[in-house]
């Protein structure tokens, strides 16, 4: 008589074949995928670099010794470290908030997080042209109640296109926080507070640096996105804070000198890169530390 048949002499079933093929194609399409959105188009660009308006490296030379060029990119720098820098307290803050306070200020503070999500940035940065312009709303409370004579220049210069950027970013930087403090162990604060050191000893001296990847997590992503900001320097800026993306954009539309924003472009992708891995490099120390 044959042997009785089971699972293990039949195999898997034609359905379940069929959904792991399936699965192996999806896998498969997805680097063809990333390759045609994202490597073909930054290969056409870094082509541009060393052939427009002739083939040569002359492009990035311009990128290395011109001053105007410069100029843009120190002040992209400038203030991209300094969004940075206050984008970060805040969301330390924030997000501080967010796990450790009572009920009525996690709700506050998820609030605070969650619903700048659903604003546009264009609509961000007019409603923030509208609070800061000279006549704007602050300047305009602030003189009726006799806090200032002549209202104070808030747009068009750098201090319009960080608070801009600040308020846009902070809700970027309080993931990579929050995700850190979920999982940090109150059992070393409890020893800490065991060991006599007080509340603000414990939380320089132990919650700080337990949260530094978190820290430098949110400081990477905030300076990867700041780097790329075009709307609200141009609008908050008024064509007087010209940041990278900015400059890009008139290189390209108003100058005509392609070989000189794909230049700039392939310089600011190498600089986010480097950034991104020294990220990953950081991630795994820290699960090798764990």
């Amino acid at each position: 008589m044959p042997a009785p048949l089971n699972a293990a002499t039949v195999g898997p079933a034609p359905r379940a074949r069929g959904w792991r093929t399936g699965g192996w194609v999806l896998i498969a399409l997805l680097p063809l995928f990333l390759c045609a959105a994202y490597l073909v188009p930054f290969l056409g660009v870094a082509n541009w670099s060393i052939t427009l308006p002739e083939p040569g490296l002359g492009q990035y030379a311009r990128v290395a010794t011109d001053p105007g060029v410069h100029s843009v990119i120190w002040r992209t720098l400038r203030i991209c470290a300094l969004v940075t820098l206050l984008a970060v307290i805040l969301a330390y803050l924030l997000t501080y908030v967010w796990i450790h306070g009572n009920r009525p200020m996690r709700i506050l503070a998820e609030i605070c997080i969650i619903v700048p999500f659903w604003i546009s940035v264009l609509s961000r940065a007019f409603g923030w042209l509208v609070v800061l312009y000279n006549r704007g709303i602050l300047n305009t409370w602030a003189q009726d109640l006799g806090i200032l004579s002549e209202p104070l220049t808030l747009v068009r210069n750098d201090v319009g296109v960080v608070i801009g950027m600040v308020h846009f970013l902070v809700p970027f930087a309080v993931f990579p926080i929050a995700s850190v403090m979920r999982g940090l162990d109150t059992r070393v604060l409890m020893a800490a507070r065991g060991m006599g050191a007080g509340r603000l000893r414990t939380f320089w001296e132990v919650f700080v640096p337990m949260t530094m990847p978190g820290i430098f997590g949110s400081a990477v992503i905030v300076f990867v996105f700041s780097l790329g900001f075009f709307v609200t320097p141009a609008l908050l800026g008024g064509g007087r804070s010209i940041m990278i993306a900015e400059y890009v954009y008139v290189q390209i539309f108003q100058a005509s000198n392609w070989g000189l924003a794909a230049a700039l472009s392939v310089t600011m992708i190498v600089i986010v890169s480097l950034l991104l891995l020294a990220l990953m490099r950081l991630t795994r120390v820290e699960k090798l530390v764990r």
